[in-house]
């Protein structure tokens, strides 16, 4: 390959995986020591990702969070952490894999999406969720699948509270869907009744769906 076509190719990928949450940098200091392993599952390391965000770490002040749960809803909610960490949790192990071609294994802890729509009261007409994060990058899912599947927004991983180079407080776990729909730092979830709903990187040209069974 011609230097100059593979220096081009390596930017052109760089760049289009940003949003991804999928470069190595210095190791992350967590609150406690990291799971290896679970139930004999060898689990990958927290510093295993990259980060390549639109607008970098995001530090998101805990004191002053709301979770806003928003649009087509009846009761619309604004959560504080500590409110939303009292919903029951679950802990499952699932890999998240980047466009980039690298994947990561971690055991995740958090709570069920749908369980905080529910709180909302969702309208008849809402059929797409989007997901909002504290830099700005949005993405979307279609409300069945938060029925379909057990999906959870993980505040923890590997047993240690998730630290803000991988989405403190919330990050989405999008079981069976590409990395670049694995939300960072949730601060808003919105019902609407837009199934075309395009987010950042899919209003660039990703798959909307994220499929992993699919090409992004």
């Amino acid at each position: 390959m011609p230097k100059k076509f593979f220096v081009l190719f390596f930017i052109f990928t760089f760049f289009l995986t940003a949003g991804a949450g999928c470069s190595f940098g210095k190791p992350i200091q967590l609150d406690s020591v990291e799971v290896k392993d679970y139930n004999g599952e060898k689990l990958g390391s927290v510093n295993d990702f990259r980060e390549n965000s639109i607008k970098g770490v995001q530090h998101v002040d805990i004191n002053n969070y709301h979770l806003d749960i928003t649009g087509l809803v009846g009761a619309p909610q604004s959560f504080t952490y500590e409110q939303v960490k009292n919903f029951k949790n679950y802990q499952k192990v699932v890999t998240i894999f980047c466009v980039e071609g690298w994947d990561v294994k971690i055991l995740w802890q958090g709570f069920l999406v749908r369980d905080l729509i529910n709180q909302a009261k969702p309208s008849s007409t809402a059929n797409t969720v989007i997901f909002t994060a504290a830099d700005g990058y949005t993405t979307s899912f279609p409300l069945k699948y938060f029925y379909d599947k057990d999906i959870i927004l993980a505040y923890e991983m590997n047993g240690a509270t998730m630290p803000p180079e991988r989405g403190f407080p919330f990050q989405l776990v999008a079981e069976d869907k590409w990395g670049y729909k694995w939300i960072k730092w949730v601060t808003k979830i919105e019902l609407s009744s837009d199934p075309n709903y395009k987010g950042y990187w899919e209003s660039r040209g990703y798959s909307n769906t994220g499929d992993l069974n699919k090409p992004y």
